[in-house]
């Protein structure tokens, strides 16, 4: 049923994401949306170091510094997955603080989210989700709401089909 153009771009070598929960109450034993996106990358032999797992408060500060940490300092990363913090709540600052560090918006991978969500699981619940993607510094940025089947909807549908051929559009 699905027509991957893509499927004919391998790189070479394994990709490397980070991964940023952000929650004022989760640590890493519930974190049930970054410990989802962690295992559903590993079946496309993406690599998520130790450090480069981390969860932070509602803080958009907090959050800022933690991503301008991993644009700045960390080559080896091709992309960043952010769950949390994307609704319209007043703690829900993640946007807020990634929309500043996008070179490019993604626009589509917006728009495609929230008609998936809305077609396939929650209706028109989905108008409440604000998640995007682009780049900052050769870098990708997905913001993921918090629940595990946003989580699971996002990586499955939009990000493991296109993540090889992203990767490679922004490094060749």
């Amino acid at each position: 049923m699905h027509n991957h153009q893509h499927e004919h771009v391998k790189l070479e070598r394994n990709i490397n994401v980070a991964v940023l929960t952000i929650s004022d109450t989760r640590d890493e034993e519930t974190d049930k949306g970054g410990q989802l996106v962690q295992s559903l990358l590993k079946e496309i032999n993406v690599t998520v170091e130790k450090d480069n797992y981390k969860i932070v408060k509602d803080d958009k500060n907090a959050i800022t510094l933690q991503l301008k940490q991993w644009l700045d300092e960390h080559e080896e990363i091709d992309a960043i997955i952010t769950t949390g913090g994307t609704g319209i709540s007043q703690r829900d600052v993640t946007i807020e603080a990634i929309r500043p560090l996008l070179s490019k918006e993604l626009e589509g991978f917006g728009e495609l989210f929230r008609y998936l969500s809305y077609t396939e699981d929650v209706g028109t619940r989905s108008l409440l989700s604000r998640a995007i993607g682009g780049t900052a510094k050769d870098k990708l940025i997905f913001a993921l709401p918090g629940s595990t089947g946003a989580v699971k909807l996002a990586i499955e549908r939009l990000i493991k089909p296109e993540l090889n051929h992203l990767v490679h559009e922004l490094t060749k």
